[in-house]
């Protein structure tokens, strides 16, 4: 047994998967076989999802059975959103509030506690259907407005937009923020994706595995990237300097371009490609393009500085924040939409790993003292 130390688990395979498969090199993401960027253009984040729990991309007729059962799993228990509002009353933060809300749902779920290989799925499809209500209920209760009830007769992307703002978002809108789910619905073994796996892989139920993940994507080296890219936007907007020169000085400072780098990606982000073009048409449609300006000059002065030839390039974080922005989104549930979206991944591995599984238990090397003389209380 080999007793090399690999800290963070770098380069380590704990797992064979079908699912996505990140080549850094080339900056290419794909999803069983799919490119993203044909999935992002070309399906809907049900068909996504479909693609991800099933193996295939659905027929038509598949894919209105799917979207429909799903669509019909979205309310939450009364209780839950009780609890929902006095985490709101109380400043929570929202990522903490959805793991709380999550991890809640199970009492009203009669399977959870009996959870099988079969069973994965359709928890992981009750918890996916709801995550976008629990959201939008959060916000609102926090501006002081009731929450709405879920409309099946909207997708999944649009619901949410429509429960969160009160008003059905235009088909821009709609559109782009379908895409962004797609392209955050999986990436390989990520920390939180892994830690839903290790969870999943003891035969705990779906709600703890989920759970897991939303508190593993909570962490600042993991999720909330893109929050710290717009708060970066809005202090160069403030500055009232051009981006160019604001992001010059930054470097000059040493401090660090949010959004940039990846611990996969050598080259651009291929999602950060798609919203950036995704942005040009919100910034038209909204009739602002300062975040589009921003962005674009940032960019354009750190690739001419040579730095994305260095495998510093922009990743998803350094758009979807912008994307988010203009959409009216505040800044702090980028995160937990991260995890709306992410949580088709999540569930999509437990339920692959399941099919052959072997609990995760992997070793430390102990470094403490080899002998302790054991001195009793009264002695010490």
């Amino acid at each position: 047994m080999s007793n090399e130390l690999k800290r963070g688990l770098e380069g380590v395979l704990v797992a064979e998967s079908k699912l996505s498969h990140v080549d850094g090199e080339a900056g290419r993401l794909v999803y069983r076989g799919h490119d993203i960027e044909a999935l992002a253009r070309g399906a809907t984040y049900e068909e996504v999802l479909y693609l991800l729990w099933h193996g295939a991309l659905p027929t038509r007729a598949e894919l209105d059975s799917f979207a429909d059962a799903l669509a019909a799993e979205r309310a939450v228990d009364e209780n839950v959103l009780a609890t929902v509002r006095r985490l709101a009353d109380a400043d929570e933060e929202p990522m903490a509030a959805l793991r709380t809300a999550v991890s809640m749902l199970s009492a009203y779920d009669d399977t959870a506690a009996d959870a099988t290989d079969g069973d994965v799925l359709a928890e992981g499809a009750r918890i996916t259907a709801k995550i976008p209500t629990i959201l939008a209920a959060f916000d609102r209760a926090r501006r002081g407005a009731s929450p709405l009830e879920p409309d099946p007769s909207h997708s999944h992307a649009g619901d949410f937009l429509r429960m969160l703002t009160g008003t059905a978002p235009d088909d821009v809108r709609e559109e782009t923020f379908d895409m962004a789910l797609t392209l955050h619905a999986d990436h390989g073994l990520n920390a939180s994706t892994f830690t839903a796996l290790v969870v999943g892989s003891t035969m705990a139920d779906v709600y703890a595995a989920v759970t897991g993940g939303i508190g593993a994507l909570s962490g600042s080296l993991h999720g909330g990237a893109n929050q710290d890219v717009m708060e970066m936007l809005y202090e160069v907007d403030e500055s009232g300097k051009d981006p160019t020169e604001w992001v010059q000085a930054a470097t000059d400072e040493g401090r660090r371009i949010p959004g940039f780098g990846h611990r996969v990606y050598e080259v651009k982000d291929p999602r950060a490609q798609i919203l950036s073009e995704k942005l040009d048409d919100l910034a038209a449609a909204s009739g602002d393009d300062r975040w589009l300006r921003y962005t674009a000059a940032i960019e354009s002065y750190l690739t001419d500085e040579g730095l994305t030839d260095q495998g510093i390039a922009p990743n998803v974080d350094f758009y979807s924040g912008s994307v988010y922005e203009t959409m009216g989104i505040p800044i702090d549930l980028y995160t937990p939409i991260f995890a709306m979206s992410r949580v088709g991944g999540w569930v999509a591995h437990v339920n692959e790993y399941r099919a052959d599984n072997r609990l995760i238990r992997p070793r430390a090397r102990y470094t403490g003292p080899e002998s302790a003389e054991f001195v009793p209380i009264d002695e010490r």
